[in-house]
């Protein structure tokens, strides 16, 4: 008589140990690729690294939206004869299609690949948008003497995931508040203080340089245009009301413009194409994904978004009120999280706009007439202004006036 014995493990204790075992299998490997790069940058860089010519100016972009942050001060530094290396992870970013003599565009590969070049970068001053720096894959690199952050939007800087400024030396602002958030930070993690500078909002002066420079145009029948900019996620308008909301929206007979985050289509793409194909035949919305959206916020008589940072832009650039959504803003990833004080967005947001929440969403026809006939929101507009937009006009001189005092001139 043979006996055998037979193990069981139970379903859920089987996922479990599997889950174990897959996660063992990802550390390990992305520690052995993390072992190769280096040993890769070594073997290639080490030598070389000593003769490398050092840069006086670079700009890293990660993605070709952050183009509007950087054009006025790449045309300030080209005014001033200033070399720069604009480096890019995007094939297509527009800085490629300018005539400059003295910055040159290069793009310098995506993730990691990005990331390899700037870790054994050699410059005299790096500017840019991105965060984490000395976090994640970005390293700092031993021959770059100064590292300068500038905000990309007009509100928190403290709604970045954590540690996203921590590392820079210097970063450059738009609004006290910021600079208190900053040091607040440097405070609870124990930081050396950065060097803060109020340079003011160089996109923004673009936009309004462009607005000025734009005729306004007569609507036929004046008809009221409304834009819906949601960001991506959980929490945006799109996943949280969905298709009843459009179709809410289409309802009140304005013409709709939906231009949905980006990263939307990347990873929302199945809710997006189902929503676009229910509405593909109602004619009065359409849907934006310009790369440059000074155009569509310009025809828009309101905006209605949630913790977009375009609230801001469309606010205090063209002067027109918004609608923001009722979405629960989970800190526990951001900056935010470490600070007791309520975020400057969500204390400024209902002086200058309304909130859509589940109860008003299906009358948002009688929401959108209300809200853009208070004055109200005009003056809270203007406050706005003066505590998140120093220096109006500037921002492109002065940020590049600090850039030149870190510069190392033979």
């Amino acid at each position: 008589m043979h006996s055998h014995i037979f193990l069981y493990i139970d379903p859920g204790t089987g996922s479990m140990l599997f889950t174990i075992l897959i996660s063992v299998i990802s550390v390990a490997i992305y520690f052995l690729r993390d072992i190769f790069v280096k040993l890769c940058l070594w073997f290639s860089g080490r030598h070389a690294e000593k003769n490398y010519e050092k840069l006086p100016v670079v700009i890293f972009s990660d993605d070709k939206r952050y183009w509007n942050v950087f054009e006025p001060i790449c045309e300030e530094l080209e005014s001033r004869g200033i070399d720069t290396v604009y480096m890019t992870s995007s094939e297509d970013d527009p800085a490629f299609k300018k005539p400059y003599e003295h910055i040159r565009a290069e793009f310098i590969g995506k993730g990691n690949k990005a990331f390899a070049k700037l870790n054994r970068l050699s410059a005299e001053v790096v500017l840019s948008t991105t965060p984490s720096l000395d976090v994640f894959q970005w390293k700092r690199s031993k021959n770059v003497n100064c590292y300068i952050h500038i905000a990309h939007a007009a509100d928190d800087i403290t709604k970045y995931r954590m540690f996203g400024i921590d590392y820079y030396d210097s970063i450059l602002l738009g609004g006290e508040y910021q600079g208190r958030q900053v040091r607040a930070l440097e405070k609870l993690r124990n930081l050396p203080a950065k060097d803060i500078e109020y340079v003011g909002m160089p996109y923004l002066d673009r936009m309004r340089q462009r607005l000025d420079q734009t005729e306004s145009d007569s609507k036929a029948g004046n008809k009221i245009t409304v834009l819906l900019a949601p960001s991506w996620g959980e929490s945006g308008i799109l996943s949280k009301y969905g298709a009843e909301f459009v179709e809410n929206l289409a309802e009140t007979g304005y013409e709709i413009i939906i231009r949905p985050h980006p990263q939307s289509y990347v990873s929302e793409k199945e809710m997006l194409d189902e929503l676009q194909k229910r509405f593909a035949d109602v004619p009065n919305i359409t849907w934006n994904r310009d790369n440059d959206n000074f155009e569509v916020l310009r025809r828009s008589d309101i905006l209605i978004s949630d913790f977009s940072g375009v609230i801001f832009d469309f606010a205090l650039v063209f002067d027109k009120p918004v609608i923001y959504a009722d979405t629960e803003f989970d800190k526990s990833p951001y900056d935010c999280y470490w600070l007791d004080e309520e975020l400057w967005t969500f204390e400024i947001l209902p002086k200058i706009g309304m909130e859509l929440n589940t109860f008003n969403q299906k009358d948002i026809r009688k929401l959108i007439s209300e809200c853009l006939h208070r004055e109200e929101f005009r003056q809270g507009r203007e406050q706005a202004r003066r505590e998140t937009w120093m220096h109006m006009g500037e921002g492109a001189r002065r940020t590049v006036d600090y850039i030149v005092d870190h510069l190392r001139f033979e």
